[in-house]
Protein backbone atom coordinates (compact mmCIF):
# COMPACT_ATOMS: atom_id res chain seq x y z
CA UNK A 1 0.00 0.00 0.00
CA UNK A 2 1.54 3.28 -1.11
CA UNK A 3 0.77 6.42 0.86
CA UNK A 4 2.71 8.63 -1.55
CA UNK A 5 0.90 11.96 -1.92
CA UNK A 6 2.26 12.70 -5.41
CA UNK A 7 2.41 16.44 -4.75
CA UNK A 8 4.55 18.92 -2.86
CA UNK A 9 2.29 21.99 -2.71
CA UNK A 10 -0.36 22.20 0.00
CA UNK A 11 -2.99 24.77 0.83
CA UNK A 12 -3.22 28.34 -0.39
CA UNK A 13 -0.53 30.88 0.58
CA UNK A 14 -3.33 33.42 1.02
CA UNK A 15 -4.47 31.40 4.06
CA UNK A 16 -1.21 31.92 5.98
CA UNK A 17 -2.02 32.36 9.66
CA UNK A 18 -5.44 30.70 9.45
CA UNK A 19 -5.91 28.08 12.16
CA UNK A 20 -8.61 26.00 13.73
CA UNK A 21 -9.61 26.90 17.26
CA UNK A 22 -8.51 24.44 19.91
CA UNK A 23 -12.12 23.24 20.25
CA UNK A 24 -12.38 22.69 16.49
CA UNK A 25 -9.12 20.72 16.39
CA UNK A 26 -10.15 18.59 19.38
CA UNK A 27 -13.51 17.95 17.68
CA UNK A 28 -11.71 16.47 14.65
CA UNK A 29 -9.50 14.41 16.96
CA UNK A 30 -12.49 13.00 18.86
CA UNK A 31 -14.59 12.44 15.76
CA UNK A 32 -11.93 10.84 13.58
CA UNK A 33 -9.79 8.97 16.11
CA UNK A 34 -11.54 6.29 18.16
CA UNK A 35 -8.35 4.54 19.28
CA UNK A 36 -7.42 5.99 22.68
CA UNK A 37 -3.75 5.03 22.38
CA UNK A 38 -3.50 6.88 19.08
CA UNK A 39 -5.32 9.88 20.57
CA UNK A 40 -2.79 9.96 23.39
CA UNK A 41 0.11 9.74 20.93
CA UNK A 42 -1.26 12.70 18.98
CA UNK A 43 -1.73 14.74 22.16
CA UNK A 44 1.79 13.88 23.31
CA UNK A 45 3.33 14.95 20.01
CA UNK A 46 1.23 18.14 20.08
CA UNK A 47 2.52 18.96 23.57
CA UNK A 48 6.12 18.38 22.51
CA UNK A 49 5.65 20.62 19.47
CA UNK A 50 4.18 23.40 21.61
CA UNK A 51 6.98 23.13 24.18
CA UNK A 52 9.70 23.15 21.52
CA UNK A 53 8.14 26.14 19.74
CA UNK A 54 8.02 28.06 23.02
CA UNK A 55 11.28 27.00 24.66
CA UNK A 56 13.67 26.41 21.76
CA UNK A 57 12.26 28.62 19.02
CA UNK A 58 10.98 31.46 21.22
CA UNK A 59 7.73 31.70 19.28
CA UNK A 60 4.68 33.63 20.41
CA UNK A 61 1.45 31.95 21.53
CA UNK A 62 -0.18 32.12 18.09
CA UNK A 63 2.79 30.37 16.48
CA UNK A 64 3.03 27.88 19.34
CA UNK A 65 -0.54 26.85 18.55
CA UNK A 66 0.32 26.42 14.87
CA UNK A 67 3.04 23.94 15.87
CA UNK A 68 0.79 22.28 18.42
CA UNK A 69 -2.06 21.95 15.93
CA UNK A 70 0.22 20.22 13.41
CA UNK A 71 1.15 17.70 16.10
CA UNK A 72 -2.41 17.25 17.27
CA UNK A 73 -3.76 16.34 13.81
CA UNK A 74 -0.79 14.65 12.13
CA UNK A 75 -2.28 11.15 12.44
CA UNK A 76 -5.97 12.14 12.39
CA UNK A 77 -6.90 9.87 9.47
CA UNK A 78 -4.76 6.86 10.45
CA UNK A 79 -7.36 5.22 12.69
CA UNK A 80 -10.35 4.99 10.36
CA UNK A 81 -8.76 5.50 6.93
CA UNK A 82 -5.24 4.02 7.03
CA UNK A 83 -5.13 3.64 3.26
CA UNK A 84 -5.74 7.41 2.97
CA UNK A 85 -3.29 8.35 5.74
CA UNK A 86 -2.27 12.00 5.45
CA UNK A 87 -4.33 12.51 2.28
CA UNK A 88 -7.68 12.80 4.05
CA UNK A 89 -6.62 15.18 6.82
CA UNK A 90 -4.72 17.33 4.32
CA UNK A 91 -7.83 17.64 2.14
CA UNK A 92 -9.95 18.46 5.20
CA UNK A 93 -7.60 21.24 6.31
CA UNK A 94 -7.31 22.60 2.78
CA UNK A 95 -11.11 22.72 2.57
CA UNK A 96 -11.13 24.73 5.80
CA UNK A 97 -8.57 27.21 4.38
CA UNK A 98 -5.94 26.41 7.02
CA UNK A 99 -2.42 27.85 6.97
CA UNK A 100 -0.43 25.91 4.34
CA UNK A 101 2.60 25.66 6.64
CA UNK A 102 0.57 23.55 9.09
CA UNK A 103 -0.73 21.33 6.28
CA UNK A 104 2.75 20.90 4.84
CA UNK A 105 4.18 19.91 8.23
CA UNK A 106 1.59 17.13 8.43
CA UNK A 107 2.33 16.08 4.83
CA UNK A 108 6.07 15.80 5.54
CA UNK A 109 6.03 13.95 8.87
CA UNK A 110 7.06 10.72 7.10
CA UNK A 111 9.05 11.60 3.98
CA UNK A 112 9.77 7.94 3.14
CA UNK A 113 6.03 7.23 3.12
CA UNK A 114 4.42 10.41 1.80
CA UNK A 115 7.15 11.61 -0.56
CA UNK A 116 7.27 15.11 0.92
CA UNK A 117 10.57 16.43 2.26
CA UNK A 118 10.55 18.31 5.60
CA UNK A 119 11.70 21.87 4.92
CA UNK A 120 10.68 24.23 7.73
CA UNK A 121 11.60 23.86 11.38
CA UNK A 122 7.99 22.89 12.08
CA UNK A 123 8.20 20.14 9.43
CA UNK A 124 11.47 18.81 10.77
CA UNK A 125 10.52 18.75 14.44
CA UNK A 126 7.19 17.01 13.78
CA UNK A 127 9.13 14.31 11.91
CA UNK A 128 11.70 14.21 14.74
CA UNK A 129 9.17 13.89 17.56
CA UNK A 130 6.71 11.46 15.97
CA UNK A 131 8.45 8.09 16.24
CA UNK A 132 10.68 8.97 19.20
CA UNK A 133 7.66 10.08 21.22
CA UNK A 134 6.09 6.66 20.61
CA UNK A 135 9.26 4.82 21.58
CA UNK A 136 9.52 6.84 24.80
CA UNK A 137 5.92 6.09 25.68
CA UNK A 138 6.45 2.37 25.03
CA UNK A 139 9.38 2.49 27.47
CA UNK A 140 7.20 4.23 30.10
CA UNK A 141 4.63 1.42 29.84
CA UNK A 142 7.19 -1.24 30.79
CA UNK A 143 8.36 0.71 33.85
CA UNK A 144 6.35 0.27 37.10
CA UNK A 145 6.72 4.00 37.82
CA UNK A 146 6.09 5.11 34.22
CA UNK A 147 7.81 8.38 33.38
CA UNK A 148 8.76 9.13 36.97
CA UNK A 149 12.50 8.68 37.42
CA UNK A 150 13.02 7.76 33.77
CA UNK A 151 16.63 8.36 32.79
CA UNK A 152 18.31 9.04 29.49
CA UNK A 153 20.63 6.03 29.80
CA UNK A 154 17.64 3.67 30.02
CA UNK A 155 16.04 5.29 27.02
CA UNK A 156 19.25 5.01 24.99
CA UNK A 157 19.49 1.33 25.88
CA UNK A 158 15.95 0.67 24.66
CA UNK A 159 16.66 2.60 21.47
CA UNK A 160 19.54 0.25 20.69
CA UNK A 161 17.43 -2.88 21.32
CA UNK A 162 15.96 -3.70 17.93
CA UNK A 163 13.37 -6.04 19.47
CA UNK A 164 11.99 -3.34 21.76
CA UNK A 165 9.14 -1.44 20.05
CA UNK A 166 10.28 -3.19 16.88
CA UNK A 167 7.72 -1.32 14.76
CA UNK A 168 9.53 1.98 15.47
CA UNK A 169 11.99 2.67 12.66
CA UNK A 170 15.31 3.74 14.21
CA UNK A 171 16.74 4.74 10.83
CA UNK A 172 13.89 7.19 10.30
CA UNK A 173 14.48 8.66 13.77
CA UNK A 174 18.16 9.21 12.99
CA UNK A 175 17.25 10.66 9.60
CA UNK A 176 14.86 13.08 11.31
CA UNK A 177 17.51 14.18 13.84
CA UNK A 178 20.01 14.82 11.08
CA UNK A 179 17.54 16.85 9.02
CA UNK A 180 16.52 18.91 12.05
CA UNK A 181 20.13 19.47 13.11
CA UNK A 182 19.46 18.19 16.62
CA UNK A 183 21.17 15.60 18.81
CA UNK A 184 19.26 12.39 19.54
CA UNK A 185 20.18 12.50 23.25
CA UNK A 186 18.97 16.07 23.60
CA UNK A 187 15.60 15.30 22.02
CA UNK A 188 15.24 12.15 24.14
CA UNK A 189 15.84 14.18 27.30
CA UNK A 190 13.40 16.86 26.12
CA UNK A 191 10.69 14.22 25.63
CA UNK A 192 11.39 12.41 28.92
CA UNK A 193 10.99 15.65 30.86
CA UNK A 194 7.76 16.79 29.20
CA UNK A 195 5.71 13.90 27.90
CA UNK A 196 4.63 12.18 31.10
CA UNK A 197 2.03 14.73 32.14
CA UNK A 198 -0.01 14.47 28.93
CA UNK A 199 -3.36 12.69 29.34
Amino acid sequence: MSLHLHRTEFGNPANAGNVLTRDEAIAILNDWVKNERLQLHMKQVAHLMKCWAAEREGLNEADQWRWEMAGLLHDADWDQWPEQHCKKIIEELEAQNIDPEIIRAIASHGPNHFGVEPVTKMDKMLYAFDELSGLTHAYSLMRPEGYEGMELKGMKKRFKEARFAANVNRDEIMDAMQRAGVELENVMQFIIERQGGVK
